[in-house]
């Protein structure tokens, strides 16, 4: 996720510059043929440009409204995720004095969630440092290995409360933050798992595109050879709102614009393992203005 604003505003420019330079050239085609060879058949009226663009601005406006609210639910998400996992340790703690295989094994639940979101195997290093290789082995046998380590953590649990004689109805809060963990975890899946409507990812990318070819036919009357300039301007801001909303709606993805959860779960183990004294992995620094 992009932190810093000069080096975000320099990830734009980057990323819209390819389309920049296209919409330039062929800007400057139109003007050429306009002004050289003055076809007839480009002298376009500007009103239905104009009315197009009003109605692009709209429709781009409520596409990204709609990616915005899934990328905002997915890190909502995360947040009780993260919150959930405190309440945890802190419960294991008290109840259960200290229980450090159970706090590491929490520590190492993000990572696989995290993984398994974007489609990626976890970092072998995040993981042998947290599970022992029994559970390790067992966990990645199943598909979901983030709520197979769910279901190991409950097994856990329930074993240890009956050796040290908790409480049942104590045991019952440590359950109801696995089902709470079960539940945010089951939201994200759900974003996941569901893409936005064709009407919201791909409509909009053409009638951009397509908003952009039009425009300096419409421009190149009025602006003459300063076309290239206003006609390419206009196009790149279109272009920078369908991007946007194109990098929104895939929250997990592998992006400079995807959730930071990489560092949600280091500041998830290091809010587990630092009050049962143990050394958790340093949190990740920004690189270019970017937090992975």
């Amino acid at each position: 996720m992009i932190v810093k604003r000069p080096q975000g505003i320099a990830i734009l420019f980057r990323e819209t510059l390819p389309s920049l330079t296209i919409l330039a050239l062929w800007d400057l085609a139109v003007v050429v043929l306009f002004q050289v060879y003055h076809q007839e058949w480009m002298e376009q009226a500007a009103l239905p440009i104009s009315l197009m663009g009003s109605a692009l601005a709209i429709f781009l406006g409520i596409r990204n409204n709609a990616a915005y609210a899934r990328w905002w639910e997915g890190r909502s998400l995360w947040g009780v995720l993260t919150n959930n996992c405190r309440s945890f340790g802190r419960q294991v703690g008290s109840l259960l004095n200290g229980a450090p295989e159970l706090a590491t094994s929490m520590a190492a639940y993000p990572y696989l969630l995290a993984a398994a979101l974007r489609g990626q195997e976890p970092d072998p290093t995040d993981i042998d440092r947290l599970l022992s290789p029994e559970l390790k082995q067992r966990v990645f046998a199943c598909s979901n290995r983030a709520n197979a380590l769910l279901y190991e953590i409950g097994l856990k649990v329930r074993s240890l409360s009956e050796k040290r004689g908790v409480d049942g109805a104590l045991q019952s809060n440590v359950d109801r933050i696995l089902s709470d963990l079960a539940n945010a975890q089951g939201g994200l899946e759900r974003i996941c798992k569901t893409p936005l409507p064709v009407q919201y990812s791909i409509l909009p990318n053409i009638a951009t595109h397509l908003f952009c070819i039009l425009l300096p036919l419409s421009a190149v009357q009025t602006l003459g050879w300063l076309t290239p300039l206003g006609s390419s301007i206009i196009g790149v801001l279109f272009q920078m709102l369908d991007r946007s909303g194109s990098n929104l709606q895939e929250p997990f993805s592998d992006t400079v614009h995807a959730l930071p959860m990489k560092t949600i779960a280091r500041t998830i183990e290091t809010d587990l393992l630092q009050p049962l004294g143990l050394k958790p992995a340093p949190m990740p620094q920004p690189l270019r203005g970017v937090q992975p």
